[in-house]
């Protein structure tokens, strides 16, 4: 079993915010911390930003992983959404 000091981890830029991803996270947890503005105003996202948050393509949204850079679509509900959560899923989760 790995260490926190050996976790895995990726970083991120989304809506200008710096996003580490850590190993031991479920789908739905990568898909709300990359998509946290989606779910702004309800339930514990909204405790983070009770002003709401809407999408702004002026920057490009990326993730970066060992296989290299990957645009962040502005919908979680898109095909590209759940390659790249599944990409992100299995990279942060290994198996031996």
């Amino acid at each position: 079993m790995a260490t926190d000091a050996n976790s895995a981890r990726i970083t991120a830029k989304v809506q200008g915010r710096d996003i580490t991803l850590e190993g031991g996270l479920s789908k739905d947890e990568i898909r709300s911390r990359v998509w946290w503005w989606r779910a702004a105003g309800s339930g514990a996202a909204g405790e983070r930003d009770r002003h709401g948050h809407e999408y702004d393509d002026s920057q490009a949204d990326v993730i970066a992983t060992l296989g290299g850079y990957y645009r962040v679509s502005g919908d979680p509900r898109t095909q590209e959404a759940e390659e790249l959560v599944e990409l992100v899923y299995t990279e942060l989760n290994p198996t031996d």
